[in-house]
């Protein structure tokens, strides 16, 4: 009964420490001042890598969840990353946060406008040069077909910012987390995945693609079906298995027009969903192991 609500109260202390810093030093940022803007593109990220490092001691101290990594050893600090995950539950971020911290740059996510507005958070992921986007409904799209192209341009403009400073990309590439009713109404042919959506990846690769050292393609398993937060901090997932492979970037990809060009597109296409086929099988042969 203590687990959980101590763990919030550790996550919520760590928060309010680290936080300020970074929105302290994005402020700082604003200034014209060409040295320090290079030095802080340097520090923010530091700061973060500590919340995180703080993060993960504290899933360490109020659990017991054993994690099995396969694949991290070639990794740098210092490269250029696309990674690609399945998206199974929110728990996704603290596992790859943990994993990843310090082993590559800092994750950056492309997230919805709207959590801008959270508290703390949504300012240092602001700080943190978190690409934010705000997806247009249909009947917006009909009122004003200019809207259709808003994400593009804010997945441009963050691309060309990370072509300069060691980044690594995350994208969920399924859009959404795996539900067995959200996979019902797909139809989908995969036992334990949605269907990747290609544009976002797509677009990145074109647009980063010849500063990127290689795509990360991982695979995160639990030992329960749907593990929340909650499971996580009070003991409940027992077991967390991560699988990264680091594939390198395919000929014609880097610079190619996901939009404009047919052939890409199919190729892109084909290549991700075979990369799908294989994940599926990786997890189908883990669900039939004994725990």
């Amino acid at each position: 009964m203590l687990r959980v609500p101590l763990a919030a109260l550790s996550f919520i202390l760590n928060t309010l420490v680290h936080g300020p810093v970074l929105i302290f030093g994005a402020v700082v940022k604003l200034l014209p001042v060409p040295a320090l803007q290079r030095r802080l593109e340097h520090w923010l990220p530091a700061i973060a890598e500590s919340w995180i490092a703080a993060n993960s001691a504290m899933m360490d101290g109020f659990t017991h969840t054993w994690f099995v990594i396969e694949g991290l050893e070639s990794l740098r600090p210092d490269g250029h990353y696309l990674v690609l995950a399945n998206h199974r539950s929110w728990v996704d971020i603290p596992v790859l946060q943990k994993i990843f911290n310090r082993r590559i740059p800092l994750l950056r996510f492309f997230l919805k406008r709207q959590l801008i507005w959270v508290p703390v958070l949504g300012l240092c992921w602001w700080a943190l040069d978190f690409p934010f986007m705000q997806r247009a409904t249909k009947s917006q799209l009909a009122r004003r077909p200019e809207l259709a192209g808003r994400d593009l341009a804010a997945t441009r403009r963050a691309c060309e910012k990370f072509r300069h400073i060691p980044s690594s990309i995350m994208n969920f590439v399924e859009g959404t987390r795996f539900t067995p009713a959200k996979q019902a109404a797909q139809g989908a042919s995969y036992q334990h995945l949605l269907r990747p959506r290609a544009g976002g990846a797509a677009f990145v690769l074109g647009a980063m693609g010849n500063s990127l050292d290689a795509v990360l393609d991982v695979t995160v398993h639990y030992d329960r079906a749907q593990p929340s937060l909650a499971d996580l901090f009070a003991d409940r997932i027992g077991t967390v298995r991560v699988r990264i492979v680091e594939r390198p970037i395919p000929d014609g990809f880097a610079g190619a027009n996901y939009e404009g060009d047919r052939e890409f597109r199919r190729r892109f296409q084909s290549w991700l969903n075979q990369i799908w086929i294989e994940k599926d099988a990786c997890l189908d042969a883990w669900n039939r192991e004994p725990r």
